[in-house]
């Protein structure tokens, strides 16, 4: 009897595992259309990776959710501003540019290889990057954090006093690195008659 009880029970066990697993939906975007920058707000992890074709995934129904992925005049713009983040998997052929605000974090999967990459950070936001590049032209700013490897030939990094910039396992030909300081307000001169 107790053996019955158990089958029973990892049945149960298994069935419900399959219905959470087949609740889990993707959404695969398949005329998100031409485009070479990614800009990305609010609480949104975008996995970026190198491929043929341009391709957007996203880890739910994001039509349902307060989410926008949008493509136009070369940017693939996506933004959630939910509690739960927002996973988006995207296939880039051609990508140059990365721009990320609010608490958006971009990570590669595998090493992105690229002619040239210019990644901008502002606020929280974060990138994770495993670069193979000729030219990577990194900024951070704000409160903004970069966890840079692999290798680029051309590297130019700027970035604010408050970021945060990992970047001992990138192997840089020709680097060059910025610290910017944020300017004081000027000091006004007052005129006072005699």
């Amino acid at each position: 009897m107790k053996k019955i009880i158990s089958t029973l029970i990892a049945i149960t066990v298994i069935a419900l595992g399959s219905v959470n697993i087949a609740a889990a939906e993707v959404t695969t975007l398949a005329n998100i259309g031409t485009f070479n920058k990614i800009e990305v707000h609010g609480n949104v992890e975008v996995i970026v990776t190198n491929g043929e074709k341009n391709k957007v995934q996203v880890n739910n129904n994001y039509y349902s959710e307060s989410a926008m992925l949008q493509g136009e005049d070369g940017v693939l713009r996506i933004s959630s501003y939910k509690t739960e983040k927002l996973v988006v998997y995207v296939t880039a052929n051609d990508l140059q540019a990365i721009a990320a605000y609010d608490n958006a974090s971009v990570k590669s999967d595998g090493k992105l290889s690229l002619v040239a990459l210019d990644v901008n950070l502002y606020n929280n936001a974060y990138a994770g990057l495993n670069l193979d590049n000729y030219a990577a032209n990194i900024t951070v700013n704000d409160q903004a954090k970069a966890d840079l490897t692999g290798s680029a030939v051309e590297y130019n990094l700027t970035y604010s006093q408050s970021s945060t910039v990992n970047r001992a396992e990138l192997i840089a030909t020709n680097a060059t690195e910025t610290l910017t300081v944020p300017r004081s307000a000027p000091k006004h001169k007052h005129a006072f008659a005699e």
